[in-house]
């Protein structure tokens, strides 16, 4: 039987301790944890992007969360290898729960084997290629109206191109960005974005700073779409498909900045969306 579709990111995480998802996650254990500073400026960009990783492997899965600087220090992960998945899973700290979750939900499913997943390869090539193949992908999951206003929750700049191709007006909201490469202002209130949005894309970096769950009960009560474009918890947000989530950009590690041959990301859609 599956497992009654989350609410919430803590109902998700009760759920999989609970054994509703597979194996209990006290059976699994990690095998080694990362912690990443990685910094990017793309060709021509003046904006250089800082991000901060949590990857914890188990099995033949890698868990992943991104974080605010300052959020979690290195020296996590000297003791983290040998855990079991329910010990993180309950951690303190929001960027290890998600991580943990991440693994556990990649390793009892992963991303190539999933019946719904959608495959697409980015090329081999420089950053700036990967990234336009990426970010392709990743718009081609919008279907918005033309003057539809799309709430941009962590700023891509190819996404607000992207938006604006499409016909529609985008909303960026970002804690690090004050403006787009074009110099469109960003807003870093989400709910101000939130209350004039007709659609809503939201990076996976929200699952660890605590606004996932405000993002999907809101589009959930308006019902209007929420895509979803994750390189870090992206299992996590595979789980609310259809439960407030309409479309999703699964990517998960070696992320496409990490590798100059070819890798894959997985896009799902909603059933009916």
């Amino acid at each position: 039987m599956s497992p009654s579709q989350p609410h919430s990111v803590a109902d998700l995480r009760q759920a999989v301790l609970e054994g509703a998802y597979g194996p209990l996650p006290q059976e699994l254990a990690v095998t080694s944890a990362f912690w990443l500073h990685h910094t990017t400026r793309l060709a021509g960009s003046q904006v250089t992007y800082r991000n901060h990783y949590l990857l914890l492997r188990s099995g033949d899965a890698f868990g992943a969360s991104s974080f605010e600087a300052g959020a979690l220090a290195p020296e996590f992960c000297a003791d983290a290898s040998g855990h079991t998945l329910d010990t993180l899973i309950r951690h303190d700290s929001a960027p290890v729960r998600v991580a943990a979750l991440d693994a556990y939900l990649g390793r009892v499913q992963p991303h190539r084997s999933a019946p719904a997943a959608e495959p697409v390869v980015l090329p081999t090539g420089t950053p700036e290629t990967r990234a336009e193949a990426r970010d392709a992908a990743v718009a081609g999951l919008l279907d918005i109206a033309t003057g539809a206003k799309v709430a941009l929750i962590g700023v891509v700049n190819p996404l607000v191109a992207a938006i604006r191709e499409q016909g529609g007006t985008p909303l960026p909201c970002d804690f690090n960005l004050r403006a787009t490469n074009w110099g469109d202002p960003v807003t870093d209130d989400m709910n101000q974005v939130l209350a004039e949005a007709d659609a809503v894309v939201a990076t996976g970096m929200t699952l660890s700073n605590g606004s996932f769950d405000v993002i999907l009960e809101h589009c959930r009560k308006q019902e209007i779409p929420l895509v979803v474009y994750a390189q870090t918890g992206s299992a996590v947000a595979r789980a609310f498909l259809g439960a407030g989530v309409t479309a999703l950009s699964a990517e998960p590690f070696p992320f496409s900045q990490f590798s100059a041959d070819e890798t894959a990301l997985y896009r799902y859609r909603a059933a009916g969306t």
